[in-house]
């Protein structure tokens, strides 16, 4: 296993894959729930997209292609946070920052015009048929990938 070959700072090797180390990897300990809950969201997203587009675009085409665009969004997130790295973990803040102007935007059109949309999106009413994880989802990524690059940022202790 590379994992269990490289070396740490206690028996004097430097670590040949920082972004391994399960304290700074983004995809790691609650990480992983974000991985999760976004991987659910991505599939889910994606095939309700992909069968309203073909199977009713005409009913209510601005709706079913926010929500695969949403399906993009979650995807690409989930891939970041697979991923690793510094520059996924950018991506991913960039893309969470906005998922949440999304999910803002779209809450705030589906209040104010109804009318625009024949059904709802992912991120109708701030994700209220989704329990509101929509809304959440986007900060909590944030909180958690500001703090995997604070965690990264700080000095071993030892």
């Amino acid at each position: 296993m590379p994992e269990t070959a490289q070396g740490t700072a206690a028996d004097g090797a430097a670590p040949t894959t920082g972004d391994r180390d399960p304290a700074t990897r983004i995809g790691a300990g609650p990480g992983r729930l974000l991985v999760t809950v976004y991987g659910v969201f991505t599939v889910a997203a994606a095939s309700r997209s992909l069968y309203q587009l073909l199977a009713q675009f005409d009913r209510a085409p601005l709706a079913y292609v926010l929500s695969a665009v949403s399906a993009l969004v979650y995807g690409f997130i989930t891939f970041s946070l697979v991923r690793g790295g510094e520059g996924a973990r950018r991506a991913a803040v960039v893309c969470c920052a906005l998922e949440l102007l999304g999910v803002v935007g779209i809450g705030t059109w589906t209040l104010v015009d109804p009318a625009a949309f024949a059904d709802s999106t992912v991120w109708s009413y701030y994700g209220m048929d989704y329990l509101f994880i929509p809304v959440a989802l986007p900060v909590t990524g944030i909180m958690w990938l500001r703090r995997a690059r604070a965690a990264k940022a700080e000095p071993a202790a030892g």
